[in-house]
């Protein structure tokens, strides 16, 4: 079953006087995380609203309604920030890494199983998956379109054609 509420971010000090925090965005950017006006505490059973919310750096500094002081502020450190999955919109392809996770992998050729997606890596140029087998091996693959051949979230599989090399056991 799909999450509701996705982790999207963690509060990880104040910035300046008046109750702004800093986010370490655990998103795609800083930018798309402060596009928010609602996110959520407690996995979505808390709702907050953003004020507003700026990049700086790698960071997200949001100014959260009714926190106006440092003092205020400090106590929401370490806190995780959700998003209500309904309010993103998804470009076509895409998915949220949380749904990703735990995806069984098998092949396009003849339905090998390789194991389970254990982990997404960002490298810059294209995702990394790892996936982990069930002797708990580790495998990395490329998103890439000659690797991944279908993304099924609703059955929970990933079909894949591998580069030559990645699963010899050599």
């Amino acid at each position: 079953m799909l999450k509701q509420y996705l982790e999207i971010g963690k509060i990880v000090s104040t910035q300046g006087l008046n109750g702004e925090v800093r986010v370490e965005p655990w998103c795609d950017s800083p930018e798309f995380l402060c596009s928010f006006k609602t996110l959520y505490f407690n996995e979505g059973k808390e709702r907050i609203n953003v004020v507003c919310g700026r990049k700086h750096k790698r960071i997200s500094i949001l100014k959260i309604e009714n926190i106006n002081s440092i003092e205020e502020a400090e106590k929401l450190r370490g806190k995780i920030l959700y998003v209500n999955r309904d309010d993103v919109r998804l470009e076509e392809g895409t998915n949220f890494i949380s749904d990703i996770m735990g995806l069984k992998v098998f092949d396009y050729n003849d339905n090998k199983f390789y194991g389970e997606i254990t982990e997404v890596y960002k490298t810059g140029a294209n995702d990394v998956y790892q996936i982990t087998d069930e002797s708990g091996r580790n495998y990395l693959i490329p998103v890439i379109k000659e690797v991944i051949r279908e993304v099924n979230i609703d059955d929970g599989k990933l079909i894949i054609s591998p580069l030559k090399g990645i699963f010899d056991e050599n």
